[in-house]
């Protein structure tokens, strides 16, 4: 319930899902080490509010699934969780404000772009616990941890796929703001993923120009850069860019070829999208989330950086496309990934 403390018992069935098709992947949450802080009094309910970025937390896509993690993690340890939805930048602090007004014992702050009113809260508020979600910390805080979930990782995952599958030669991302770097991330990671499994595929990419406070919520802009991309012969579209990529990928639905979701496995959460949804680029935020709520409880939380896992959806109703040679080669990238011998190109 929006605002309001909601209890959700440790036996509370939650509705949050996320397969992934490599068993292989590593577990959510490999920390990095930072300081531990004390566990939470048993006799009192973990109180753990959630702050949205700009969109609807049932937007299917970032701020859902931090949300879902979040009521995940509230079930694992008998808290009590709620949420504020921001309409603009300047709700961050204030809501973030509202829940140090309130004792939340743990403020999770959803996207990079409130990063820096997540960092100025737990500097002055140093025994709350903040979870920052797509935040890197370049300072260690101990009582903030980022959970960096590696967009250009999950990126070059599903591009490695794309450039296998498709039959143009031509895939397309449509992107929200270059202004976040995880979209630029997920752009760079998708390209060089689909060149390194098909050197001669074009790679087609579209930012929306908007303000912040629309990019990830226009889905009629992202159908519209999707009917683009179809025009220029494009025929696999990855989509990255929350509402605005939702919109693109219904757009498809129905046109004959291929798409990819993000974040999370999308044939869930966007049915309107399966005729086209071969499969969605995984970064897994709910358990990742989960997973440190949990360590909170445990007293086992670290600040810094704590590193979340990608992979690939299932194929459902493509998985007679993806050959057995394919998937070996996504399990190659995937290890390669994991250990370095393959690198994106991001940051680089």
């Amino acid at each position: 319930m929006k605002g309001q403390w909601l209890a959700v018992p440790v036996a509370a069935t939650v509705a949050f899902a996320v397969a992934c098709s490599h068993p292989g992947a590593p577990p959510v949450g490999e920390r990095k080490p930072g300081a531990i802080t004390g566990a939470s009094d048993d006799d009192q309910p973990l109180k753990i509010g959630v702050v949205t970025d700009i969109g609807r937390v049932d937007d299917r896509s970032f701020n859902q699934f931090a949300w879902e993690g979040a009521q995940q993690g509230a079930a694992a340890v008998g808290g009590e969780v709620s949420y504020l939805e921001s309409g603009s930048r300047t709700d961050y602090e204030k809501h973030i404000n509202a829940y140090v007004e309130r004792d939340a014992d743990v403020i999770v702050t959803v996207g990079f772009a409130l990063g820096d009113a997540t960092r100025a809260a737990a500097k002055d508020h140093p025994d709350t616990i903040f979870i920052g979600v797509d935040q890197n910390q370049t300072e260690t805080l101990s009582n903030l941890a980022g959970l960096i979930i590696p967009a250009d990782h999950s990126g070059f995952l599903a591009g490695a796929l794309a450039g296998m599958i498709t039959r143009s030669n031509t895939v397309a991302v449509v992107l929200g703001t270059d202004e976040i770097p995880p979209v630029v991330a997920f752009k760079e990671g998708w390209e060089s993923g689909a060149r390194y499994t098909n050197p001669q595929v074009q790679n087609l990419a579209k930012y929306h120009p908007g303000a912040l406070n629309v990019v990830f919520n226009d889905p009629d802009w992202g159908a519209a850069t999707a009917r683009e991309f179809l025009d220029q012969g494009a025929d696999v579209i990855f989509a990255a860019a929350g509402n605005t990529g939702n919109g693109a990928l219904v757009a498809l639905a129905e046109e004959g070829v291929y798409c990819v979701g993000v974040d999370a496995d999308q044939w869930k959460t966007l049915p309107e999208a399966r005729p086209c949804l071969v499969t969605s680029a995984l970064r897994l935020i709910g358990p990742g989330v989960a997973d440190l709520i949990t360590a909170v409880h445990n007293g086992e939380f670290s600040g810094g950086n704590t590193i979340g896992t990608v992979g690939l959806a299932p194929f459902y109703d493509f998985d007679t496309l993806v050959t057995d040679q394919m998937r070996d080669t996504l399990d190659t990238v995937l290890t390669g990934l994991k250990d370095g011998s393959i690198t994106t190109g991001y940051g680089s």
